[in-house]
């Protein structure tokens, strides 16, 4: 996931992650905190930034964006922690 994230902030390209609670809860404590530091780059407006080790350049205009099919078998609620980074849409 590191990787898809880092292409998408060098970019600027939009990604969407569907059925995103299907992930194990050990990945997504691990998305979390990728996700987090990506978010807080962009809040601070900076150029360029740390990310898994390596010095990345951001393209302001990208997003990461997920997709949830709660109640169904196979899904995990996510934890809080990530739900904060999201802002809920409900179709």
């Amino acid at each position: 996931m590191g990787s898809i994230f880092s292409g998408l902030v060098q970019c600027g390209a939009w990604g969407c992650f569907d059925e995103f609670n299907r992930i194990d809860a050990e990945v997504l404590s691990v998305v979390s905190s990728q996700i987090k530091q990506i978010q807080e780059a962009l809040r601070n407006d900076l150029r360029k930034f740390q990310f898994e080790g390596q010095e990345v350049i951001l393209d302001q205009r990208c997003g990461i964006f997920i997709t949830m099919n709660p109640g169904y078998a196979g899904r995990t609620e996510l934890p809080d922690n990530l739900k904060a980074l999201f802002r809920p849409v409900t179709m």
